[in-house]
């Protein structure tokens, strides 16, 4: 036992939890009825699931905004339709292949958490071999669809961020380490770096501020999503930080990386943005660390932390400090 609570052995936490089978071969019960096979609407829909539409929402949300302000900096002009349309599109088959390429990596201890269990292949819905052949072949266009239409330098971002997500984040940090969602946020905040990438063909401090900005509001993002399903990631021995370490500890980080989010977000006012966007940003960012020291206060009085508050506020903050940065490209 740890003689202070505060600091607990992460490694050594997860030890005696159970660990995830990695038999991958799944063969129906001796007497078991053959499943029916799906219509063609339940299988659209299953293929649907896999890239995780939700997700590939959010990661868009930062593209446009980030292609809008390189395009002014770059040339006070508007990108051209065809390199928006062409981006959103490949980022959308480029996220929906590492999302499905992830349910398959992942299908063992998506079965044994409540939140996954619904997925296609933890359902039996598709066969995984299939999943993987989806995945690959959307990523492919995806890669090669960004390179023809765009520029090469966005294809190459757009190829590491799917094999950093699939390889480096989920095969390799996640069953690993407390901080994998830390680490693993570089892919997350891909699509800022990729939007920039296909309007100027090269990178700049700006995309690098906004790619710090994202990068830093994944941890308080995924720790309050995480500390709502908790004892799934540990059914499953994934060691998520809250599930493995006490909720003060989440809770304070979770302040630090509000914080440190805030002021790499006002960087971006001395870079060339306006007036619009710095005021958004310390509003929307106080909004954001306020709820962060509010989740920390309720673990410190043992209260319900409700995370969830944190989670949903931490969405609309992203989507809000976008779209201002998206306005404000156009009084640059």
């Amino acid at each position: 036992m740890n003689e202070d609570p505060t600091r607990p052995d992460l490694t050594g936490a997860v030890a005696d939890r159970p660990r995830p089978a990695r038999k991958r071969i799944e063969l129906p019960e001796p007497g078991a009825a053959p499943q029916a096979r799906p219509d063609l609407r339940t299988l659209v829909g299953a293929y649907v699931s896999l890239t995780k539409p939700r997700i590939i929402e959010l990661l868009l949300i930062t593209t446009i905004p980030a292609m809008l302000v390189a395009a002014r900096m770059e040339s006070d002009s508007l990108p051209s339709l065809t390199a928006v349309i062409a981006t959103l599109l490949g980022g959308t088959l480029a996220a929906g292949s590492a999302n499905a390429i992830n349910c398959y990596i992942d299908r063992d201890i998506d079965k044994l958490m409540r939140r996954t269990a619904r997925r296609p292949l933890a359902k039996h819905q598709i066969p995984p071999r299939n999943a993987l052949i989806f995945g690959l072949v959307i990523g492919t266009i995806a890669v090669l669809g960004m390179g023809l239409s765009v520029n090469w330098l966005a294809a190459l971002l757009t190829f590491g961020a799917i094999v950093y997500y699939d390889v480096v984040y989920t095969i390799w940090l996640k069953r690993t380490t407390p901080y994998n969602t830390v680490w693993g946020g570089a892919c997350g905040a891909a699509p800022v770096l990729i939007g920039w990438a296909a309007v100027t063909g090269h990178m700049s401090w700006m995309a690098w501020v906004l790619f710090a900005v994202v990068f830093l509001w994944q941890p308080p993002h995924f720790y309050a999503l995480a500390m709502k399903f908790k004892d799934d990631y540990a059914a499953a021995g994934i060691p998520m930080l809250p599930a493995v370490a006490p909720a003060k500890r989440v809770a304070i980080e979770s302040v630090v990386y509000g914080w440190a989010m805030l002021l790499v977000s006002l960087v971006a006012v001395p870079l060339g943005s306006t007036w619009l966007y710095g005021v958004v940003a310390v509003v929307t960012g106080g909004m954001f660390v306020l709820e962060c020291h509010k989740l920390l206060g309720r673990v410190n009085r043992g209260e319900d932390p409700k995370p969830m508050r944190l989670f949903h506020w931490s969405v609309s903050y992203l989507t809000l400090l976008f779209l201002a940065l998206a306005i404000d490209s156009f009084f640059m």
